[in-house]
C-alpha cells in the first residue's frame, strides 16, 4: 500500500465516533497517512441544525457521543460516495442491518486497491443463505476485508478506559498498518489471521448477551448468568465449526472471543434492553429499542433471528437450544421463564 494512506470511516454512531477519534489522532502528523479523515454521517437535524455541521464546527457528535471531542481532522460528510472517494482503507462501523444498502451505493465508486475493515457485529442472511458481513463487503466492492472486534463498550473507550481488541487479517503487512491506525495507549490491538472466527465471535456473543439480560430480568444471580455464558460459548464454538469450518479454538481466547462475551453479558445495550424486556411486561424488543436507544440499533435480536433461520432450515435447532430459545423469547413465541428449562436440559448436561 503506497503512502500516504487515506482512511475513511463509514458510520458515525457512538462506536463509529469513538473509532473516528482514535483514527483521527493516530493519522494526525503521521506522514504515512493523509491527515484528513472523512466520516460518513447519516444526516439528521438536531435542534434545527445539521448533524454534519455540528460535528464539523464543534467537533462533537452531540447525538450519539455527547461530551467526547473529536479531532479537528475528522470531517463529517453526508454522502457516503463522496466520503469514500479515493480512500485506501474503508472502516465500516454501523449496525449490520444497513451494510448491504451502503455497499450497493459504494459499488463501483471505490478504489480497486482499497481495503475494507469491518467493525459490524452481525451476520447476513439473503435468499436463505448465511454469510459474513466482511464477505458482503468483498462481494459488492471487489476489495479484501479485515475485521476488528473486541471487548469494547463504546462509552468506556470514549473515556479512554483501558481495553483490548482483535484485528482479524491474513496479510501481515496490512495487519501492521491496521494496528498503527487503531492502537492507542488505552486501546491495545492484537492481530490474528483467523478472520472468520474473529468476526463470528463479534456477531454471536450478542445473542448470548440477550440471554444474560433475560436472566437479569428474571432476578437470578451470577451463577445462573455464568451458566448462560458457558453454554453460550459452547454454542458459539459449535456454530463456527459447523458452518464456517473455524477450528482455531485459541481465537476464542482473544479479546474478540471470551473477553467480549463477558463484557457484553454484563454491560451494553443488548443485555440492558433484554432485562427491561422481562420487567416491562408487554412491550416488544422493537418498542424498547425505539424508546430507549436514541436511534441506535440492537444487534442481538436480529442476529438471533438470522442464526435461527439457518438452524431451522438445517433442522439443527435442537443442537443449539440456547440460541433457539433466545430467539423465540425475543419474538414472544416462548415465555422468558422457559429459558431456565433450556439451561437445565441443555445437551451439555446429558
Amino acid at each position: 500500500m503506497s503512502h500516504p494512506v487515506k482512511v475513511c470511516i463509514v458510520g458515525s454512531g457512538n462506536w463509529g465516533s469513538v473509532i473516528a477519534k482514535i483514527v483521527g489522532l493516530n493519522v494526525k502528523g503521521n506522514a504515512k497517512f493523509t491527515e484528513t479523515v472523512n466520516m460518513y454521517v447519516y444526516e439528521e437535524l438536531i435542534n434545527g441544525r445539521k448533524l454534519t455541521e455540528i460535528i464539523n464546527t464543534e467537533h462533537e457528535n452531540v447525538k450519539y457521543l455527547p461530551g467526547c471531542k473529536l479531532p479537528s481532522n475528522i470531517v463529517a460528510v453526508p454522502d457516503v460516495v463522496e466520503a469514500a472517494k479515493d480512500a485506501d482503507i474503508l472502516v465500516f462501523v454501523m449496525p449490520h442491518q444497513f451494510i448491504r444498502g451502503l455497499c450497493k451505493q459504494l459499488s463501483g465508486n471505490v478504489k480497486k486497491t482499497a481495503i475494507g475493515v469491518s467493525l459490524c457485529k452481525g451476520l447476513d442472511v439473503t435468499d436463505g443463505k448465511l454469510d459474513l458481513i466482511s464477505n458482503v463487503i468483498r462481494t459488492f466492492l471487489g476489495v479484501d476485508c479485515a475485521v476488528l472486534m473486541g471487548a469494547n463498550i463504546a462509552s468506556e473507550v470514549a473515556l479512554e478506559q483501558f481495553c483490548e481488541a482483535t484485528v482479524g487479517c491474513k496479510d501481515k503487512d496490512l495487519g501492521r498498518t491496521l494496528k498503527e491506525i487503531f492502537q492507542a495507549p488505552y486501546f491495545r490491538i492484537t492481530v490474528v489471521p483467523d478472520v472468520e472466527t474473529v468476526e463470528l465471535c463479534g456477531a454471536l456473543k450478542n445473542i448470548v448477551a440477550v440471554g444474560a439480560g433475560f436472566i437479569d430480568g428474571l432476578g437470578f444471580g451470577g451463577n445462573t448468568k455464568a451458566a448462560v455464558i458457558r453454554l453460550g460459548l459452547m454454542e458459539m464454538v459449535a456454530f463456527c465449526q459447523r458452518f464456517f469450518n473455524s477450528n482455531r479454538i485459541e481465537t476464542f481466547l482473544e479479546s474478540c472471543g471470551f473477553a467480549d462475551l463477558i463484557t457484553t453479558c454484563f454491560s451494553g445495550r443488548n443485555r440492558r434492553i433484554a432485562e427491561i424486556f422481562v420487567t416491562s411486561k408487554g412491550k416488544s424488543i422493537e418498542d424498547l429499542e425505539r424508546e430507549l436507544l436514541n436511534g441506535q440499533k440492537l444487534q442481538g435480536p436480529p442476529t438471533a433471528a438470522e442464526v435461527n433461520h439457518i438452524l431451522k432450515e438445517k433442522n439443527l435447532e435442537d443442537q443449539f437450544p440456547l440460541f433457539t430459545a433466545i430467539h423465540h423469547i425475543c419474538i414472544k413465541q416462548l415465555p422468558v421463564e422457559k429459558l431456565l428449562d433450556c439451561l437445565k436440559n441443555h445437551p451439555e448436561h446429558i
